[in-house]
Formats: structure tokens, C-alpha cells, sequence
């Protein structure tokens, strides 16, 4: 359609749109719903949604978490541990502690996101990556 590229709307700019309008729990009922329930799974064992990146799964992760101050670090730790034993005992937190959490403070993200834009720096740069997966 010749209309499109007067306003300079591409199929996938208004894809895009149509996406970030579905998955946003303020305009999308059921993202909305999705969103609570994500959030009572995590208070039940006390963890917030960043404990649930695997650092062995993807190494900018890994990179975030080395360069987190070791406090946020050992409170991440300690949340995992007693996510497990809570799981390990097929039991939940108690409601007093449970509306206590915040599963959606983020502490990883602002990192994460500065590694994997340092790492896109320097593949543009042509320079060697600072890290790599090798295999044991």
C-alpha cells in the first residue's frame, strides 16, 4: 500500500506496535492476569523475577552478576536458598512475609543491559569478546 510510506509506517513498525501493546499488563487484560499470577508464584517462595536468570545459561548474566555490588549479590543467594528449601519442604512463606516481597523490584537489569550493549560496542569495534564459552 503506497499510503503506508507516507506517514513512513512500515508492516513492521506496526507489528512491533501491535506486540509491545500485548505483552504491556497496563493496556492487555490477560498480560495483566499473566503478570499477578507470575507475581504470587514468586512471593510464595520469596524471590524476585531477576533471581530467575540463569547465570550458566547466558554469560552477559554471569558478567551482570560479577559486577553487581557482593551484597545484592548474597541477597540474591539467600533468596534462592530459601526458595529451595521452601520447595524441598512443599511449602510456602508465610502470608505476613509474603506480602512483604517485591517480585518486581529489578536490581539485574540496568546491568545487564549496559554488558550486552559493551558487548555489541565491541563486536561493532571488531574486537575480541571478553568472555567465551569454552567446553570442559
Amino acid at each position: 500500500f503506497h499510503h503506508n510510506r507516507i506517514f513512513n509506517v512500515t508492516p513492521k513498525k506496526i507489528m512491533a506496535s501491535f506486540l509491545q501493546r500485548l505483552v504491556d499488563p497496563r493496556k492487555n487484560f490477560l498480560a495483566r492476569m499473566h503478570m499477578k499470577s507470575v507475581s504470587n508464584r514468586l512471593r510464595r517462595y520469596g524471590l524476585r523475577y531477576d533471581d530467575l536468570y540463569d547465570p550458566l545459561y547466558d554469560l552477559d548474566i554471569k558478567e551482570a552478576l560479577n559486577r553487581l555490588p557482593r551484597e545484592v549479590v548474597d541477597a540474591r543467594n539467600q533468596r534462592l536458598k530459601r526458595a529451595m528449601d521452601l520447595s524441598m519442604k512443599h511449602d510456602y512463606l508465610p502470608d505476613n512475609l509474603q506480602a512483604m516481597q517485591t517480585p518486581f523490584r529489578s536490581y539485574l537489569q540496568d546491568m545487564l543491559a549496559l554488558v550486552k550493549r559493551e558487548r555489541a560496542e565491541r563486536e561493532a569495534l571488531g574486537a575480541l569478546p571478553l568472555y567465551q564459552r569454552t567446553i570442559p
